[in-house]
């Protein structure tokens, strides 16, 4: 009897060892299926393509489709397009049936970064600066002026890092996100302009006058006053009555007559 439970005890034990190793041993015979690509927000946001994970996927080799699934390195793949800093991750893995799936999430920009001394970037979410390398402009606020874009943020480190050191761009980040966040503020704010003394520039969508906001120190209070001005002021005085806005000094606001 004890001989006979053994063996009954022996047998799904032993079929739970043969049964994976069998399968992997089909799996790595089948031919890949192919590549199906998944690409996030894709409707959203258009950093990268379908074509350009494909052929990067695809490498020196030049096809996959057919290829034993066993010569198949998931793990290049997934390093070959995680070179894109255009993504903020990258999955590749492979189902039973031979099929290669690429799982791609976009950066989210918040801004565009054109510096006076050149290049064209966008800043994600995280901080994290990417080239602009196609066609495709979200519509984003524009950082220009005396910003830069040094060697580092280029090579992946955020610009709220803390090795970043004396970079404007972390105060921007800030504003920007502050802007954003606030329905009044994202409809009127335009663009954002760094002069050489580190001071900011606010560019309007509504009315023809610049507003000096000076340093980004206490941002939330000067442009809570400035947006009083808009409502009590402005209205009465006309939108074009003035060609600057100052808001460097501590709760007042200085304007200049057109």
């Amino acid at each position: 009897m004890k001989k006979l439970l053994k063996i009954l005890i022996f047998i799904p034990v032993l079929y739970l060892f043969i049964i994976p190793v069998y399968l992997v041993g089909t799996t790595n015979a089948k031919p890949c299926g192919g590549i199906v690509i998944d690409i996030k927000d894709s409707s959203d946001f258009h950093f990268v393509t379908k074509r350009q994970l494909l052929n990067l996927a695809y490498g020196n080799s030049g096809r996959i489709l057919g290829k034993p699934v066993k010569e198949v390195s998931v793990a290049e793949i997934e390093s070959r397009i995680n070179v894109l800093r255009e993504l903020k991750e990258v999955e590749v893995y492979m189902t039973i049936d031979g099929t290669v799936h690429v799982y791609a999430d976009q950066r989210d920009p918040v801004m565009r970064v054109m510096p006076d001394n050149g290049g064209d970037y966008f800043i994600d979410e995280d901080g994290v600066v990417v080239r602009r390398r196609n066609l495709y402009n979200p519509r984003l606020h524009i950082v220009g002026g005396n910003v830069n874009i040094s060697s580092a943020m280029l090579d992946g480190v955020s610009v709220l890092d803390t090795s970043i050191k004396n970079s404007i761009l972390k105060d921007i980040y800030h504003l920007v996100n502050y802007i954003n966040d606030d329905n009044f503020w994202s409809a009127q704010i335009d663009q954002i302009y760094v002069d050489g003394n580190d001071e900011i520039d606010l560019i309007p969508r509504v009315g023809n006058q610049l507003v000096h906001m000076g340093t980004a120190e206490n941002f939330e209070g000067k442009l809570r006053n400035l947006e009083a001005f808009y409502d009590k002021v402005l209205p009465e005085v006309g939108w074009n009555k003035y060609s600057l806005i100052n808001l460097e000094f501590k709760d007042q606001i200085v304007c200049k007559k057109r």
